[in-house]
């Protein structure tokens, strides 16, 4: 497990070089703890270019492409960063939502914490940032839409108001297509198959390169292998502070896009394709512990082990999860998948042990350094920053409010949708989850608590964002056919 970050997001640390007369400090992290790199070993690398990246409210990552030498030189400015339209959250595929202007900028202030060589992309490194107003120099002011920002705030609240950390490991399930027109996947083989790995098969190398690219990278994979739907696979990456685990799994998505491009492949993150069973998940791994030099949790229940902040923080995501659905499943094709019988996570809120067909499972329920809760109502298109930013919110609330667990364990035998009303009312289970991204919306917009934590702002914008999303991912008069190839080579 990585060491959790320092509070400061912008690093202080002893390895130093010199560029241009100036010492320039930073730490590159990584799942195998802090590893000190200085900036100068970016040439003997082979880098040449930094792509400054971010990630906007509808999961669209952008970048700009800076030479290794305008980089160095942009460190050494006052406030290192690029200057970007403020419309630039407003952006939505090939329009702009209402409310969104011309005028105003932001700084995006580079976090060299985030740096990282891009292994699928020979002679490129990509770094992340924060996005600030244009303010005094020394007077930095946090933009309340950013995606990142939001995040590291819930999580610095959590550890400095409730003595509280969270580690995060990520799945992505996306599906290999040789052509988008129609969708045509490369096999027809299923859930770790041998048939889906054949020696010189294109979907065999890419995997493997796709592998290869993020253990170099430094990210550390755990496993692979085909899934359930036809050319559909999974990479599995390891469990890092939230802020951090976000970072890797854009990174990872992103070495995933590109290593199938070179290949001639289309790799999608769609939530479900119309022609197959079952769909493409993007579940996350949550353990909740004490901050080091905190008294321990006391424990809260023997069968099934959990203890007090660890109910707690399920209280609240049971509590909040519908209102967080409209982050972790954003699009109208999102709900497709999100049916009983899909192993997706089901149509009930609720929790169960080892429990496929609960939107949340508790794993590893006997090993208190690995147990975690695995939440299974999130997809591919979602912006990994505000998903984690939403969870966290809510589970923290839980803590906060020191709400009790009024959901019983759903993992005895029969999920929700297979129990009679009467057996589900006694394990405390009422509510369902939203159907559509217009009920989620309504959730987000109603849930005060969810959003005093996140922001009112960030809220308002990202649903006027989405509501844009929706309309031009799935457009009026449009052939079913259209629709699916505009999610495809979207997502």
């Amino acid at each position: 497990m990585s060491k959790l970050p320092s509070e400061d997001p912008f690093l202080t640390t002893s390895t130093s070089m010199t560029i241009g007369g100036s010492t320039s400090h930073f730490v590159l992290r990584t799942d195998m703890g802090v590893q000190q790199l200085p900036l100068g070993a970016l040439p003997e690398l082979g880098v040449s270019f930094i792509r400054v990246t971010w990630v906007d409210l509808t999961n669209t990552v952008r970048y700009r492409v800076l030479p290794l030498s305008y980089f160095y030189r942009l460190l050494q400015s006052a406030q290192p960063g690029l200057t970007v339209t403020k419309s630039v959250m407003g952006l939505v595929l090939d329009t702009m939502a209402e409310g969104f202007s011309p005028i105003g900028e932001y700084i995006y202030a580079v976090d060299l914490t985030s740096l990282r060589v891009c292994t699928y992309a020979p002679g490129n490194a990509s770094v992340l940032g924060f996005f600030q107003a244009k303010t005094n120099i020394g007077k930095e002011v946090d933009a309340p839409v950013c995606p990142r920002t939001i995040l590291q705030r819930i999580v610095r609240q959590a550890e400095e108001t409730l003595h509280t950390r969270f580690l995060v490991g990520t799945e992505t399930e996306f599906v290999l297509l040789r052509s988008t027109v129609p969708p045509v996947p490369v096999n027809s083989q299923g859930w770790c198959a041998s048939g889906a790995l054949m020696t010189g098969a294109v979907e065999t190398q890419v995997m493997e390169e796709i592998a290869k690219a993020l253990i170099d990278a430094r990210i550390e994979l755990q496993v692979f292998h085909s899934e359930a739907v036809n050319g559909q696979y999974e990479v599995v990456t390891g469990p890092l502070p939230p802020l951090e685990a976000a970072d890797v799994l854009v990174h990872t998505r992103e070495t995933i896009y590109n290593i199938a491009h070179k290949h001639g492949l289309r790799a999608t993150l769609a939530p479900r394709l119309r022609k197959d069973k079952y769909g493409s998940g993007a579940h996350v791994h949550i353990s909740v512990q004490k901050a080091p030099g905190s008294p321990p949790s006391p424990v809260w229940s023997e069968k099934p082990p959990l203890t007090r902040i660890e109910a707690q923080f399920l209280a609240g995501l049971l509590e909040h999860l519908p209102a967080v659905s409209a982050l972790t499943l954003p699009l109208p094709q999102s709900y497709c998948r999100m049916i009983d019988g899909m192993h997706a996570g089901g149509t009930w809120v609720c929790w169960g042990v080892d429990n496929r067909e609960a939107p949340i499972r508790l794993t590893n329920e006997t090993q208190p350094k690995s147990r975690n809760f695995e939440v299974k109502t999130i997809d591919g298109t979602s912006n990994p920053y505000l998903v984690l930013a939403g969870l966290l919110a809510a589970g923290t609330i839980g803590i906060r409010d020191e709400l009790g667990l009024v959901h019983d364990n759903c993992g005895d035998g029969k999920t929700a949708a297979e129990m009679t009303r009467e057996e589900r009312e006694s394990k405390g289970i009422h509510k369902r989850l939203p159907s559509d991204i217009g009920t989620a919306r309504k959730y987000l917009l109603e849930d005060k608590k969810l959003k005093e934590l996140l922001g009112e702002e960030a809220v308002s914008v990202f649903v006027r964002v989405n509501e844009a999303l929706g309309k031009a991912i799935s457009r009026e008069g449009e052939t079913e056919d259209t629709k699916e190839m505009r999610l495809v080579e979207s997502y």
